[in-house]
């Protein structure tokens, strides 16, 4: 039963990591402004050869079929090479959702049953652990953030081989996919998935450091006084 809790209490370490990169991934799929910024910083417009109207609706449809259960992109600009890349695209994003849903629904379960156990008791060991995950998710973004950093090429080019079974996704100059997504614009989302990421554990953790420091001195306080 010590060996079965330990691993119980490791999952959910590792699921606070997963649940807020995974949750941040999916604000970044659905944000359009987060396009729109890509759009404007890459010069898109004049590289795409499509007016910031075009190019807004284009991020649209892309976010509406991210989101829906059409197996291709309806967009005439793609040819087909974008089109059957954008399917695996898909395919990895909706893995990201299960995993954002799966490691949800582990957290909440694990809190609710250890709190049915354990009862107040648990609090104190959830704020720990809380912070080991907290800790966690920096650690892994910072390790991977460093080697982005190092060469962000070869890091891209490996999350490609790791995330793809083709090589749809070695785009050709003037496919409209690669005009309208260069390089820069996925170094930018990647930067702000991770920095989200680091803001959310920071505060996660620091909430939970505050609970334990406070619990602290509260039981110190509760203790009267002894006669000298």
């Amino acid at each position: 039963m010590k060996a079965l809790a330990t691993i119980n209490a490791v999952l959910f370490i590792i699921c606070i990591p997963l649940l807020l990169i995974t949750t941040n991934v999916r604000f970044a799929v659905n944000d359009i402004q987060l396009y729109e910024y890509g759009f404007n910083k890459y010069n898109v417009s004049e590289e795409a050869g499509l007016d910031k109207g075009n190019l807004t609706e284009v991020a649209h449809k892309l976010i509406t079929y991210f989101n829906s259960d059409e197996e291709f992109v309806d967009i005439s600009v793609y040819n087909q090479r974008d089109i059957a890349h954008l399917k695996d695209v898909k395919g990895l994003i909706q893995l990201i959702y299960r995993l954002q849903l799966v490691s949800l629904a582990y957290i909440a379960v694990y809190i609710l049953f250890n709190l049915l156990i354990l009862g107040g008791a648990f609090w104190r060991d959830l704020a720990r652990r809380l912070i080991w995950g907290s800790w966690t998710t920096i650690a892994l973004l910072a390790a991977l953030g460093l080697a982005a950093v190092v060469d962000f090429d070869q890091f891209f080019l490996l999350f490609h081989l790791v995330s793809f079974r083709n090589d749809f996704w070695q785009l050709y100059p003037g496919d409209k996919l690669l005009a309208m997504f260069p390089e820069g614009f996925f170094q930018d989302a990647a930067l702000f998935i991770a920095g989200a990421a680091i803001v959310e554990a920071i505060i996660i953790g620091a909430a939970a450091w505050f609970f334990l420091k406070r619990r602290g001195k509260t039981k110190l306080e509760s203790v009267p006084p002894t006669s000298s």
